[in-house]
């Protein structure tokens, strides 16, 4: 069941009419999105809803006899980490290390038939497994005490609107909303209407209009020529943004419906104005989840600089694994590590103001460090879209030939393959546009506070504008990008 689909609407009015229509009490909320997170799921592949109820099983029981019996609640955490960490690798990643060893082994002249298990990856299963690791872990370190009611747990770990994709939520955030009777809040619903709104725009009317380009130029990058290439690129750093983004503007505006909050998972990223600003923007729940309970536990910056880029380089390839059972993920991560090593090595900016703070424009400083972010985050993308590192430095040989300074081929080469390209880039302005003015916003149609926007007219019209880009406008449906992580 497609997030972007009139299934999935049908699905979501059903499950909000059941919820807020009903008895008004935790029990019976909780009851009907556990069941409607369910069905979700079993909607996708129906056996790995097993998986899903052994994982959440396993975490509840482990969290309550930590708490119960300290004496062995090392061994328990330990048990719910090595579990969940070992589900994880097989399914995600044990064919992967096995082609490498043959791979090896073939090298050294051994010959051996390394097993493969071709198993299908499960829908979210990174995103959930984290949080049952982080539950038992914040149980261990005391940050939080555990849930006695496993329909509460189940909720949490199971809530449909992060189920695919995340954010990837934490039980200090999460846990205390679900404990509680909710009340209909009709601004907060608004809100997350709304949110849902631009999620959907940027998913429909922009990622899956640049994701057919991005297919079919990406495969020719040995016979088009480097202006052509870099714009591939460029389409495909905006597509990954509007894809991945979209999904989180959507999953944290669906929670909102029922009363929850969740974690932002996006802050306007492209706009940052060196690596470490992009990291702290992009994906935030999962590289805050890296922070605590992977650079942190290692010693993180209070050590000396030596150990702290150790430190980054660890969690930054940790963090390319997990994306995908592929070396190219790895060199994302280590490429992303190199960039910001030395932000760490000469105490680079840490910025926490906001960019162009009270201002309408950034100042040329500024600009020109956003256009240089931008452009280093746009080549560590060819690493992640491509199927081998060979061919991502094939990529970046033919992309910096001299056909990069040859306009006219790059103007014949996308207007042959008959594009819509002008659109496209009229609906990328308008997002630039308006999330550049909403920056410092949870997202970019929180709008109550706008002069004129607080006619209703004027939103309505606006509402309408979006809906009907998303009618007409839409590109060919694909799946989220990050369902397969």
């Amino acid at each position: 069941m497609s997030v972007k689909s009139l299934e999935f609407l049908l699905f979501l009015s059903t499950v909000f009419l059941l919820y807020w229509l009903g008895v008004k009490k935790k029990g019976y909320q909780n009851g009907v999105l556990l069941l409607s997170s369910y069905v979700f799921y079993a909607y996708f592949d129906w056996r790995f809803l097993f998986l899903l109820l052994a994982i959440s099983s396993i975490s509840f029981l482990c969290g309550i006899i930590i708490i119960k019996k300290p004496t062995v609640k090392k061994i328990f955490n330990t048990l719910n980490i090595v579990v969940c960490a070992s589900i994880l690798g097989v399914f995600k990643y044990f064919d992967f290390f096995s082609a490498n060893v043959k791979l090896l082994l073939s090298e050294i002249g051994v010959h051996a038939d390394v097993p493969t298990l071709n198993l299908i990856l499960p829908v979210g299963i990174s995103f959930y497994i984290f949080q049952a690791i982080s539950y038992t872990v914040d149980i261990y370190r005391k940050t939080i005490t555990p849930s006695n009611n496993i329909l509460e747990y189940f909720t949490y770990i199971s809530f449909f609107p992060k189920l695919m994709a995340g954010p990837i939520e934490r039980a200090e955030n999460m846990l205390p909303q679900i404990s509680v009777s909710r009340s209909f809040d009709y601004a907060l619903a608004v809100d997350g209407m709304r949110q849902m709104l631009w999620g959907f725009f940027k998913k429909s009317v922009i990622a899956d209009s640049v994701v057919n380009l991005v297919n079919i130029l990406w495969p020719q990058y040995k016979m088009l020529g480097g202006g052509t290439l870099i714009v591939t690129v460029f389409m495909y750093t905006v597509q990954i943004y509007c894809d991945f983004s979209g999904y989180s503007d959507i999953a944290v505006g669906c929670g909102k419906l029922f009363g929850i909050r969740m974690t932002q998972n996006f802050d306007m990223p492209y706009f940052s104005r060196n690596i470490r600003e992009f990291w702290r923007k992009w994906n935030i729940s999962l590289m805050r989840w890296f922070r605590d309970y992977v650079y942190f536990p290692l010693g993180g910056s209070r050590c000396s600089k030596k150990k702290a880029c150790l430190n980054t380089l660890i969690v930054f390839l940790i963090s390319g694994l997990w994306h995908g059972a592929n070396w190219t993920f790895v060199a994302w991560g280590a490429y992303h590590a190199c960039l910001f090593l030395p932000l760490i090595i000469c105490n680079g900016q840490k910025y926490k103001e906001l960019i162009a703070n009270n201002k309408m424009l950034p100042s040329i400083k500024e600009f020109l460090q956003v256009i240089l972010t931008f452009f280093l985050v746009m080549m560590g993308w060819v690493l992640f879209r491509s199927d081998s590192i060979s061919n991502a430095f094939c990529y970046f040989f033919h992309m910096f030939s001299d056909s990069i300074f040859d306009i006219n081929r790059t103007v014949n080469e996308l207007r042959s393959n008959s594009f819509c390209l002008v659109r496209i880039v009229n609906f990328i302005v308008v997002m630039i546009i308006v999330e550049w003015i909403q920056r410092g916003k949870e997202h970019a149609l929180q709008i109550d506070n706008i002069g004129f926007l607080k006619l209703r007219a004027v939103r309505w019209f606006m509402y309408i504008v979006l809906i009907l880009c998303i009618l007409y406008f839409s590109g060919e449906q694909s799946e989220f990008i990050y369902v397969n992580f």
